[in-house]
């Protein structure tokens, strides 16, 4: 018998009935007559299937133990049907405050000498820009809204609203975002960035100007300056920081990141103010400065006329914040080694990032030099994207994928168009009469004037979250009053071009930027605004004297 129960084959959980789950604990059960072996049930703790079970001879005519059965649970509640998703419209605060300010504009008399056209465009432009301030929807939505309600209330044509959609600058914009995308895309930007600090990132001064020069190496071909902090620049930054022991959870802000942080901000508004397609807003001023004194400002001249300002701030800024807001530790020796890391982790060039190189090189060299061949600056662009589609290192998906570009494409055709008829209905003459009449009664020069109306210009720029927001409100006016106070035109439209950038440095909102830097947490807002105003009177001082020079030897006065 004892023979016999040891042949059969051993019994397993089958044979009991029992039903075993992950992670029960250990059974013993006893025979209460003394037996050889006892019944257990055994289960180990990992995930393997459990060992086969045995039962003694004496136990095999026993009665068989009951399935193990699962602890009872209660039955599930149903399921409560899901909640509606909000409704994602407009932020109401801003929108009344746009709406307000349309309809407050609209019921007051117009002026001796406006228009009642011309009055009713300004009630629509202003509420436009209070949208667009504010920003109850985003910029396209609310320019959008402003043509609409230019429209209804016939203030403008179908035709006239819309006319700046054919206009080439809107154009050039959104293609440049496309490049962007590619330039991104491939890595190229990263690899240009990771060089500059591999070179020049020895020293924590040598590192921040590496990271200057890298950021205005790019500008000419990235026209968004918050897709050259936020895609390229600022995780760069932040990755140099750490790897130097300076973050911002631990005190170890001061060590390295502030002043990074801040040099790097500063910069940027200085290298968006030295290229035409360096900020989306500039062909705005480009595009405003044409229609106003009839004399246009091309991809060459304005480059030619910033380049010797732009890099005396490039390198006189950086410095100045190095001497009042200096950085805990001077020397950066793991940057180099780091930039190199990354670089030796991307490998060569791939043959995306070589087609991107090549058709950058051809695009900006048509910016350049196209005027000889007849090219003009949206043809090149065309060119060039044309090249990156038939290659497939951007494709039109993501072409269409990119919403800013459309976004701004909307918004800036909208701005453009209400300025204009704004000039074609005649206010823009009656405010330059009128602002003409007031400071040209105080009795200054020319150039004390324009020094008055700079200043106003620039430091209003405090109630502005927009560059384009500014240049769409005020660039017109301004330009027509300094012209009619004896202020050469052409120069009075390169400074104020010029300072539209540049007083983008003053808040933590005034340019694209600003909140992509300052969100890194590396410096207090207080110290940003503070530092922002001691650098906005660097760049003034700056531009205005040594970039006065500059432009008297180039003939712009």
């Amino acid at each position: 018998m004892a023979s016999t129960a040891s042949a059969a084959s051993p019994l397993t959980c089958h044979h009991l009935g029992v039903r075993l789950r992950p992670h029960l604990p250990s059974f013993s059960l006893r025979r209460r007559s003394t037996s050889p072996k006892p019944i257990s049930l055994s289960h180990s703790h990992s995930h393997s299937l459990p060992k086969p079970l045995t039962l003694s001879p004496a136990a095999a005519g026993r009665r068989l133990l009951p399935p193990i059965a699962a602890a009872p649970t209660s039955t599930p509640a149903p399921a409560s049907p899901p909640a509606k998703p909000a409704l994602q419209g407009a932020a109401i605060k801003p929108l009344l405050a746009s709406i307000a300010t349309g309809v407050i504009i609209w019921l007051i008399p117009a002026p001796a000498g406006v228009a009642r056209n011309a009055w009713q465009l300004l009630a629509v432009f202003l509420a436009t820009i209070v949208g667009i301030i504010t920003q109850p929807l985003p910029l396209g939505a609310v320019a959008l809204l402003g043509l609409g309600a230019a429209v209804l209330t016939r203030t403008l044509t179908f035709a006239a609203a819309f006319s700046a959609f054919g206009d080439p600058i809107p154009w050039l914009i959104a293609l440049a975002f496309f490049f962007a995308r590619g330039f991104i895309k491939t890595g190229l930007g990263n690899r240009v960035a990771y060089a500059f600090v591999s070179a020049f990132g020895g020293s924590t001064l040598g590192l921040g100007y590496s990271l200057v020069f890298a950021e205005a190496f790019l500008a000419p071909a990235i026209p968004s300056v918050s897709a050259r902090a936020g895609g390229i620049f600022l995780p760069l930054v932040k990755s140099l920081c750490e790897a130097c022991g300076s973050r911002t959870d631990d005190g170890t802000e001061r060590k390295l990141g502030s002043w990074l942080m801040l040099t790097c901000f500063q910069t940027s508004v200085i290298s968006s103010a030295m290229f035409l397609t360096a900020m989306a807003a500039n062909p705005l001023a480009a595009n405003l400065t044409a229609s106003t004194i009839g004399e246009g400002i091309g991809w060459t001249l304005w480059a030619k006329a910033a380049i010797v300002p732009g890099l005396l701030s490039l390198v006189l800024v950086p410095l100045v914040l190095y001497v009042i807001y200096p950085p805990e530790v001077k020397s950066s020796p793991d940057a180099p080694r780091l930039a190199k890391e990354k670089l030796a982790t991307m490998g060569p060039m791939s043959k995306e990032e070589k087609i991107m190189g090549g058709t950058l090189l051809l695009t900006v060299g048509l910016w350049i030099f196209g005027g000889m061949l007849s090219v003009d600056a949206v043809s090149a662009a065309i060119l060039g994207l044309s090249v990156l589609l038939i290659t497939g290192v951007v494709t039109w998906k993501e072409c269409l994928a990119e919403s800013v570009a459309w976004d701004t494409l909307t918004w800036f055709a909208a701005l453009i168009a209400m300025a204009g008829y704004l000039n074609k209905y005649g206010l823009i003459a009656w405010f330059s009469e009128t602002v003409v009449k007031f400071v040209g009664g105080l009795g200054l020069s020319w150039q004390l004037s324009f020094g008055v109306l700079v200043l106003l210009y620039f430091y209003s720029h405090y109630f502005f979250a927009s560059g384009a927001a500014h240049i769409g409100a005020m660039f017109t006016a301004f330009l027509s009053v300094s012209s009619a106070l004896g202020t050469p035109p052409l120069f009075a439209a390169m400074v104020l071009s010029f300072l539209s950038n540049l007083m983008g440095g003053l808040t933590h909102y005034g340019i694209g930027s600003a909140p992509v830097f300052y969100g890194a947490g590396y410096v207090p807002l207080a110290q940003w605004w503070g530092y922002g105003f001691v650098i906005s009177v660097v760049n003034i001082i700056i531009w205005l004297g040594a970039g006065g020079f500059w432009w008297k030897m180039i003939g712009l006065w």
